[in-house]
Formats: C-alpha cells, sequence, structure tokens
C-alpha cells in the first residue's frame, strides 16, 4: 500500500468552511447591516428605530429588490442588463394609457397588472433574442434597450404624468396584511421564489452552469441560447411586477421611474455576493444587499446629510465588494488547483 494513502489531507474546520463559504458571507451582510441599524439608533434615535420607519425602508427596498432579484439571474449565468429601470418606466406608462384604464375599470383592476407584466416580459424578450440569437454583446443590447425603452415612454406619455384612477388597483395595491404594506409582501414572495428558483430547480443548476463555462454547459446538452431568453424574459418580468408596485406607491405612470434603478440593482447584486463574472449567485445576498442601501439611504435622510454624500458612500461599498469578490475568486482557484490530484 502506498504510504500517502495514510496521510489523506486534513478535513476542514465546520466552522471555517461555513465561514468561507456563502454562509460567511451572508454573516457578513447581516453584521454590515446590523451596525447600520447601530449607527441610525445612535444618529437618529426613536425616529430611526420607530416602526413606521422600519416600514418606510422595507417599502422603499421593496420596489428595488424586486428589480434586483431578476437581475440576479442573469448576472448569475454571466450577463447583464442595463434596461430594467427604463423596461419598469415603459410599463408604468403603458398600463395607465387612458384606453387601458378605462378597459380594466369595465372589466378588472387585473388587466393593468397584466399590461405591465406582459410589457415587461416583452422587452426582456427583445433583450434575449438579440443577445442570445443576434450574438449582440448584453451590455450593447440592453444599453439600447434602456435608451430605446426610455424614449419610447416619453413619446407615449407625451413626458407628462399619467394618474392612476382605477380605485380598486390603489386598494389592494396600497393596502396591509398584517399590519405590513402589501408591497413587502410582494417583495417576500418575489425573495422566496427566487430562491427556490435559484436553488431548488434544475433551472437554477442550469443557470450557475451557464455562468460558470458556457461552453461546458453547451456540450452538455444545455440549451443555452434558449435559457439565456428565458433569463432575460424573467428579468423584464420582474420590471413589470415592479412597475405594478410603483403605480401603487405613487398612483402615477411616468417615464421618469426607475431611473438609474438598473445601477441600484446591479450595485445591490454585487455587494450581496453574486460574482459579475458569473458562476455563483445568492438570492439571500440580494435580498442583503438591497437592504443595506436601503438602510443606508434612510439613516442619511434621518441626520439630513447631502445627497452626494451618500453616493460616495455606495461608491465605496461597491469597490470594497468588488475587490472582495476577486479576492474570494482568486483564493477559490488557489484552493482549487491545491486539490487536484498529482498526476502518476
Amino acid at each position: 500500500m502506498d504510504a500517502s494513502a495514510d496521510h489523506s489531507a486534513p478535513k476542514a474546520n465546520p466552522l471555517q468552511s461555513f465561514l468561507k463559504g456563502s454562509g460567511g458571507r451572508s454573516l457578513g451582510l447581516v453584521i454590515a447591516l446590523v451596525l447600520l441599524f447601530v449607527v441610525g439608533a445612535i444618529t437618529s434615535g426613536d425616529r430611526f428605530l420607530n416602526p413606521e420607519n422600519m416600514l418606510t425602508i422595507l417599502r422603499y427596498a421593496s420596489i428595488i429588490g424586486v428589480i434586483s432579484i431578476g437581475v440576479t439571474f442573469v448576472i448569475t449565468a454571466g450577463g447583464i442588463d442595463l434596461s430594467v429601470g427604463s423596461v419598469m418606466g415603459l410599463a408604468t406608462v403603458v398600463a395607465t394609457l387612458t384606453s387601458v384604464q378605462l378597459a380594466a375599470t369595465q372589466s378588472s383592476w387585473i388587466l393593468m397588472v397584466l399590461v405591465a407584466l406582459a410589457v415587461g416580459a416583452g422587452a426582456g424578450l427583445i433583450n434575449g433574442v438579440v443577445i442570445a440569437y443576434g450574438n449582440v454583446v448584453a451590455f450593447i443590447a440592453t444599453l439600447a434597450m434602456l435608451v430605446g425603452a426610455r424614449g419610447l415612454a416619453e413619446l407615449i406619455s407625451g413626458r407628462s404624468t399619467q394618474i392612476v384612477v382605477n380605485q380598486d388597483f390603489l386598494q389592494v395595491m396600497r393596502a396591509d396584511f398584517l399590519g405590513v404594506p402589501v408591497l413587502v409582501w410582494i417583495f417576500l414572495l418575489a425573495a422566496v421564489a427566487g430562491w427556490f428558483l435559484l436553488n431548488r430547480t434544475t433551472f437554477g443548476r442550469r443557470t450557475i452552469a451557464i455562468g460558470g463555462n458556457l461552453e461546458a454547459s453547451r456540450l452538455a446538452g444545455i440549451k443555452v441560447k434558449r435559457h439565456l431568453v428565458y433569463l432575460y424574459v424573467l428579468a423584464g418580468l420582474a420590471a413589470g411586477i415592479a412597475a405594478v408596485m410603483m403605480l401603487g406607491r405613487t398612483t402615477a405612470g411616468t417615464s421618469t421611474h426607475g431611473l438609474l434603478y438598473e445601477l441600484d440593482a446591479i450595485a445591490a447584486v454585487v455587494v450581496g455576493g453574486t460574482l459579475l463574472i458569473g458562476g455563483r449567485g445568492t438570492i439571500m445576498g440580494t435580498v442583503l444587499g438591497v437592504l443595506i442601501f436601503s438602510t443606508l439611504t434612510n439613516v442619511f435622510i434621518q441626520n439630513n446629510l447631502d445627497t452626494s454624500v451618500q453616493a460616495l458612500a455606495k461608491g465605496v461599498i461597491i469597490v470594497v465588494a468588488v475587490l472582495l469578490q476577486q479576492r474570494f475568486a482568486a483564493s477559490g482557484k488557489t484552493r482549487r488547483a491545491k486539490t487536484k490530484p498529482a498526476k502518476a
């Protein structure tokens, strides 16, 4: 028997394995969120800790949170979607057209919801087809959609605000359930559905595989192009859901809705631990990332601090998150190289 067989590699400490894995990254985000709450409590006292202010943080996080969940899937697969904010704005405009609201009044408020979802999914379908079958780089294709969707929204609305007049829609979207706003419940349901889809289904495993190695995924039998289309439709659908939520919160549709939301979504996804290069995604991390930025914004508002300082703080957080990602990616490659069996 080979003597080296008796000296197997030492088993990793369970705690160390947890801290180095997704659990450790999530724990770090939780600690960061707790620290922000401590800062808010110290600087603003009862105004920050007031239950109504906590709900305000969740309301603010809910809309960008739903968009971020859709973006998580695209980035996990190694893609990018810069158009989700503009698509959301376009969906709010189309859903509040006079003809649509009149039809919704004569039938059901659900028609407005379906129209917004159809606009989002349709824009995502165009993105997916152009990227997957047109072989256009995702950055360019979604940038074109960003500009085009915003321009179309301005043309349709005449750059004016369209008020939601359907009271049934507003009553449902502005209601509370168990003391929690409907918008927050939608965010929670989207997060649970996203987590299940990414972590417990073949769809999620294929998404991660494509992000890890697109060519290997194709050779393994995954229909990569079709799957990419599905991912961009999913991101567009999330933007459509966010549009419905925005209509409920603001009671108006306008081409300015969703301005720069794509950047906030990408920032939350990256800070949450999803790799920009693809191959690793985390819905829980995305949710925590959204809550961190939402809480940070609230702390700045509570203390009447300049929005420029807030933007600077966000930028620093994003840079640190990307640097940590690069470090984790490099250490992961090193560990895999060390664990490879030596050739005979």
